[in-house]
């Protein structure tokens, strides 16, 4: 084939999207496995949620939206900003709805970047935060965030990291794949320093609500921080909502503007009953949240626990989002080659580390946003082939 743009050559498929659908044809052959592959939850989309969309459907809500999405769904999205966050922003101005995260995260980098620019993000760290940079012709440039440090970068990391043609910063805490985040002051610091060089800092906090400490905090809630910080979220995770593909991006106003155009040219807007949806889900009472957050925590620590169990294995407790990331360099093969024998010889479908960056080498990523029966049953079949 002629005349195609040789930057996808350097792309690579979603590891995740990959063992979906890999998983998905041996279902089909008849293969009993329990997935731990993907970040989805398991619970469904909460009743009142659905019942807005279908009502909105129903009133012939199903044509054009507002480009930069309705607004009272983005003053939904400012006023849990404020609630949660302890941050300001305009909805008129700032704030701008999106086809999902992985779209708000796509416009946000699409904005900022240059040919040749650097992006400086963690590793290991979601392969899309990598691929995005890659498919916007910037460069990456991987931070180290070592397993004795909890997963996050030392500080000292990013100062070596940094070079001439640093643009950006990209964050995402709670992390996919460990489940880490870094403290109020350690952001502060990042702050400085992305004020110090001029950077933009992109914070994927997809994972925000998902946390069993102390609540993580957001990378703009600092003086001054929110004229370089672009913060990106989704409704996916927090309200089990990932197939509505609903999203925000949070910006200054001027970078909005251009953004803004992006978003007009790309998708012309979001769905219609989808965003009702959202009002929905961001202003009715969150106690569905707290309830799936709750059973999430039961089941990070029976996974936690039943891995330290196998002998060999060790993994750290997460602090949030709902994936394990225990460390099985004991087992002395590759990662790649005992996820592949955990599918085939087990039928427990899990994640290599290395899928999130050459540093997880070593770690399989496994996801507990399914029932404790399951994991059960999944630890007992890793424990065997171990």
């Amino acid at each position: 084939m002629q005349n195609l743009n040789a930057q996808f050559e350097a792309l690579r498929q979603s590891p995740t999207v990959a063992m979906y659908d890999r998983v998905s044809a041996l279902k089909a052959s008849g293969r009993r496995i329990i997935g731990l592959q993907v970040g989805d939850p398991d619970f469904t989309t909460p009743q009142p949620v659905m019942d807005v969309a279908l009502k909105a459907m129903q009133a012939g809500l199903t044509h054009y939206a507002p480009s930069r999405g309705f607004p009272d769904l983005r003053l939904a999205a400012a006023t849990k900003l404020s609630r949660d966050n302890g941050v300001s922003y305009d909805p008129q101005n700032e704030i701008l709805i999106t086809h999902g995260g992985i779209h708000a995260y796509y416009l946000a980098m699409q904005s900022i970047l240059n040919p040749g620019d650097d992006v400086l993000i963690p590793d290991p760290s979601w392969t899309t935060h990598a691929n995005m940079t890659t498919m916007l012709r910037g460069k990456v440039i991987r931070v180290p965030g070592p397993a004795e440090n909890a997963f996050v970068p030392y500080f000292e990391s990013w100062e070596q990291a940094l070079t001439s043609r640093t643009r950006a910063i990209v964050l995402n805490y709670p992390s996919n794949p460990t489940g880490a985040y870094p403290t109020r002051e350690y952001l502060q610091k990042l702050q400085d320093f992305a004020a110090e060089h001029d950077l933009w800092i992109v914070s994927d906090e997809v994972y925000e609500n998902l946390h069993y400490d102390e609540k993580p905090t957001s990378a703009a809630a600092f003086e001054g921080s929110k004229e370089r910080t672009i913060l990106v979220n989704s409704l996916s995770k927090t309200y089990a909502m990932t197939g509505w593909r609903l999203g925000y991006a949070i910006m200054p106003e001027a970078l909005a503007e251009r953004v803004g155009l992006l978003l007009t040219h790309s998708i012309g807007c979001t769905a219609t009953f989808t965003q009702f949806a959202g009002i929905e889900a961001i202003t009715s009472s969150q106690e569905v949240v707290e309830a799936m957050v709750a059973e999430y925590q039961r089941r990070r620590d029976r996974m936690v626990a039943g891995l330290n169990a196998i002998p060999g294995v060790r993994c750290q407790v997460p602090q949030g989002a709902f994936y394990a990331f225990p460390n099985v360099k004991a087992c002395g093969v590759p990662v790649r080659v005992l996820a592949s024998r955990l599918l085939e010889e087990a039928n427990v479908a899990v994640l290599p580390g290395t899928d999130f960056g050459q540093f997880g080498e070593g770690y399989l990523r496994l996801c507990y946003a399914t029932s404790l029966e399951k994991i059960d049953r999944a630890l007992e079949r890793i424990a065997a082939v171990m």
